[in-house]
């Protein structure tokens, strides 16, 4: 089985889906630490009239130490929840498949209190829009824990997965060898931001998978493979 895993990010960019549409399946780690700072994890970026938009989900910091990303909780007060999807509306509405996606997304800001159940539920919407034909699930029905590689060891051991999937980008992060001696094979892909017709002017990269899926709907996974499919390379790590 070829496997990926990814943090569950917020509404997440291409290269996301370009990753799991090259694995049977997708975990997404929710018991590792919900970081501190900065994090797309609760932050990504969508396109407006002004150009980028920046769109925040607000959770619950004060007073509750280090999180898991399963443990945090969204901040109650819905006027963020309003906001955000009237921003989606003020800036794809013109879009081909605004009415079919707007209508889905709706109903996911409504229905979740934790951040990791929101985020998983968005990004199995635009999954399944995408179409990756991938499975997704989180690590916490798994059970498995770890740090590092000892992490992506025991997630490999836990679905017998014998290739790994990762974005190149990735791979100072990766050894290779600890792989192999486990008898993990490595897939690398060598991203690419797909270029396309935006709205609103000047095109920006890596945007939210939501400006692609707004504008071309289940199309949008052509594009990004238009831009991609040469460069899949997979290979053997050898054992040091």
């Amino acid at each position: 089985m070829d496997f990926a895993i990814h943090q569950p990010s917020f509404i997440p960019w291409p290269g996301f889906f370009l990753k799991a549409q090259n694995a049977h399946l997708l975990i997404l780690l929710d018991l590792v630490q919900f970081p501190r700072g900065f994090s797309w994890v609760n932050r990504n970026r969508i396109k407006g009239p002004q150009g980028e938009i920046w769109l925040t989900v607000p959770v619950l910091k004060k007073g509750r130490g280090l999180q898991a990303i399963n443990e945090v909780k969204l901040l109650p007060e819905g006027k963020w929840r309003k906001k955000h999807l009237s921003t989606f509306e003020h800036c794809y509405k013109n879009a081909p498949y605004f009415d079919m996606l707007f209508e889905k997304i709706s109903k996911t800001y409504g229905s979740s209190t934790m951040l990791a159940d929101m985020n998983y539920e968005l990004i199995a919407l635009c999954n399944s829009i995408y179409q990756t034909g991938t499975k997704i699930i989180r690590q916490s029905d798994l059970g498995v824990r770890g740090t590092g590689m000892e992490l992506l060891v025991n997630i490999a051991q836990a679905v017998d997965g014998k290739r790994f999937v990762s974005l190149s980008s990735a791979k100072r992060h990766i050894d290779q060898a600890v792989l192999a001696r486990h008898h993990v094979e490595m897939k690398w892909i060598r991203y690419e931001p797909p270029v396309y017709p935006q709205l609103w002017g000047d095109f920006k990269k890596d945007l939210s998978i939501l400006d692609l899926l707004f504008c071309y709907g289940p199309t949008a996974k052509d594009i990004v493979q238009r831009f991609n499919h040469p460069f899949v390379q997979a290979w053997e790590a050898k054992p040091s």
